[in-house]
C-alpha cells in the first residue's frame, strides 16, 4: 500500500519531481526542511551546528545529482526569545557552509515562533545531472562510507547520553570528491537520507526493478537514516574504475546488490508518516 508521503507527492504529477532536485535547464533546484523536535533538539547541538547541518543536508542533494551549489535562499522560523548573540551564531553556521562549498546566500524570509525551523532552497548547476532512473538488469549497486552509526548515536541522544563531536549525526560527511569524479561512470545515484532500504525502494518504484543482495546487510545498516552517504548504481564493467576513484578520494565504498526484475520493498518503518 502506498505510504502517505508518496501519496501526497503523487498529487503533484510534474515530470521534474522524483530526483534529489528538480532539473530545469542546467540548474538543479532542491529544498530541505530542518525542524526542531523532528530533526533535532536544541540541547543536542549548538546553534552554529544546527544551521551548518541544515545547509549540508541540502548540499548533499546537489552533490548526489552531480551538481555544484551556486545560490541559497533561507526560510527560517526563529524563537522570539533569541537574542542577538544567538542570531549571530545561527548566521555563522549558514555562512560557514556557503564559504566551504563556494555559494552565495541571496535571500529568504524570517518569521518569529516557538521553535527553530529552517527551510533551505538551493540552486545548483550541472551540465550532466545524475538522476535516479536508468537502472538495467545486471547493474551493480553500492554505497559510500559506513552506515549505521547515525542511528546508534540518535538512540544515545534519546537516552540523554552524549555522542562524540565528530558524529555524522552532528556533521554529515559529504562525499563530493568521489561523486564528481565517479559521475561519468555511474548509471544513477541519490543520497541516503531516509535509510538505505527506504531509498532503495524509491529506486525500485521509479525504475520498476528489484535488487538481489550478494552481501548480508542487517537492519542497523539498512534502516539508519540521515546518513547522507551516496547510494549509486553502475555497470558491472565499471566497478573497477569506481573502486580506483574511491581509493583516489579516500572514500570507503561497498558493492552489495545486483539489479534484477521485480520490486523491492523497504524493510524499515516510515520516517515521515505513520
Amino acid at each position: 500500500m502506498i505510504d502517505k508521503e508518496s501519496y501526497f507527492i503523487s498529487l503533484f504529477p510534474d515530470t521534474h519531481i522524483g530526483d534529489d532536485g528538480a532539473v530545469v535547464g542546467e540548474s538543479v533546484y532542491s529544498k530541505d526542511l530542518f525542524c526542531e523536535g523532528i530533526h533535532f533538539k536544541r540541547a543536542w547541538m549548538s546553534l552554529e551546528q544546527i544551521a551548518y547541518k541544515s545547509m549540508l543536508v541540502n548540499i548533499s542533494d546537489a552533490i548526489a545529482m552531480n551538481a555544484t551549489p551556486r545560490y541559497a535562499l533561507i526560510g527560517i522560523k526563529i524563537p522570539s526569545s533569541f537574542n542577538k548573540p544567538q542570531l549571530k551564531e545561527l548566521s555563522q553556521g549558514f555562512l560557514k557552509a556557503s564559504k566551504e562549498f563556494n555559494f552565495r546566500i541571496i535571500g529568504g524570509d524570517t518569521v518569529a515562533g516557538d521553535t527553530l525551523d529552517i527551510s533551505i532552497t538551493l540552486i545548483s548547476h550541472s551540465e550532466n545531472p545524475l538522476r535516479r532512473t536508468g537502472l538495467e538488469v545486471g547493474d551493480i549497486v553500492g554505497f559510500t562510507g559506513e552506515l549505521g552509526s547515525v542511528n546508534k548515536d540518535l538512540d544515545l541522544l534519546f537516552q540523554g547520553r552524549k555522542i562524540l563531536p565528530d558524529s555524522k549525526f552532528i556533521t554529515p560527511q559529504l562525499k563530493s570528491d568521489f561523486l564528481y569524479k565517479a559521475a561519468p561512470f555511474l548509471v544513477a545515484g541519490m543520497d541516503i537520507s531516509d535509510g538505505l532500504s527506504k531509498d532503495l525502494s524509491r529506486l525500485s518504484v521509479l525504475n520498476h526493478k528489484g535488487f538481489a543482495f550478494f552481501r548480508n546487510l542487517d537492519e542497523t545498516i539498512l534502516c539508519s537514516g540521515e546518513e547522507y552517504e551516496i547510494l549509486f548504481v553502475c555497470k558491472e564493467k565499471d566497478c573497477d574504475t569506481i573502486r580506483d576513484i574511491a581509493k583516489q578520494t579516500n572514500t570507503p565504498i561497498t558493492f552489495f546488490a545486483k539489479v534484477t526484475e521485480g520490486l523491492y520493498e523497504s524493510v524499515c518503518k516510515e520516517n515521515h508518516f505513520e
